[in-house]
């Protein structure tokens, strides 16, 4: 079923598709969901119409995506999942993405989130953290030496609180820094665990942490009173 899904990735419209082959065929839901790309349960939810209201379908056979020899299969046998037909026009070359675009309003905290990376995520490469959240390898040494033009003011933040990238993003970079370490998935689930325990402890601490000169030392206060209170007694014999 992977490769199936692997090649229903050709679809143009998946989701109208599923809603074609719910209301004109015998399929199952994991047929159509492993034709499609989609989960079995998002299928039935397009099914029941509890998501993709409206949703026109659209037929596979019409626009060359499904021989119908395939779906004379699936529908005789419940375990057969389609495939996708290939198409006889060559493939369309989809240029390579440049270097991932920050807004401007963005990347004066760069230097914060690189800084959050390199404490709490020691296991993702100079690589990464360059892909991740669009900076450079010289920048990021710079932040690590405290170097930086900026290194005074630099407090480390989450990247994905500043948006400079996704959870979804962090973590697979993170699960291939601990995959290149021979981490288990056993052990990587642990430091998962472990980030997400640290962030949360994160968020609950106190933004400034007060010093001595900030604080009121309610003590003193009681002992200053109560000398002044003794030296007017003694002033008035």
């Amino acid at each position: 079923m992977a490769n199936a899904k692997l090649e229903a990735t050709g679809l143009l419209m998946p989701k109208a598709t599923a809603v074609w082959l719910v209301e004109n065929t015998a399929l199952t839901f994991e047929q159509i969901a492993g034709f499609t790309g989609l989960h079995a349960i998002e299928v039935q939810a397009l099914a029941d119409e509890e998501v993709g209201r409206g949703i026109v379908g659209r037929n596979p056979l019409d626009h060359g995506e499904l021989a119908q020899d395939e779906l004379d299969k699936a529908e005789k046998d419940q375990n057969y999942i389609m495939k996708l037909s290939r198409p006889d026009l060559p493939a369309v070359k989809i240029r390579a993405k440049g270097p991932k675009y920050t807004p401007v309003s963005k990347r004066g905290d760069k230097p914060d989130a690189i800084s959050y990376l390199l404490k709490h995520h020691p296991e993702i490469t100079d690589a990464q953290i360059s892909k991740l959240i669009g900076t450079t390898k010289p920048t990021i040494a710079s932040v690590r030496d405290r170097s930086h033009p900026t290194a005074s003011t630099i407090r480390p933040r989450h990247p994905v609180d500043l948006g400079l990238c996704t959870y979804a993003e962090l973590e697979a970079a993170s699960r291939k820094g601990l995959k290149a370490q021979g981490k288990n998935e056993e052990e990587i689930q642990e430091h998962k665990n472990k980030a997400l325990s640290d962030q949360e402890n994160q968020s609950f601490a106190p933004s400034r942490q007060k010093d001595d000169s900030d604080s009121f030392d309610f003590s003193n206060f009681m002992k200053a009173g109560l000398a002044e209170s003794s030296d007017s007694e003694s002033d008035k014999f």
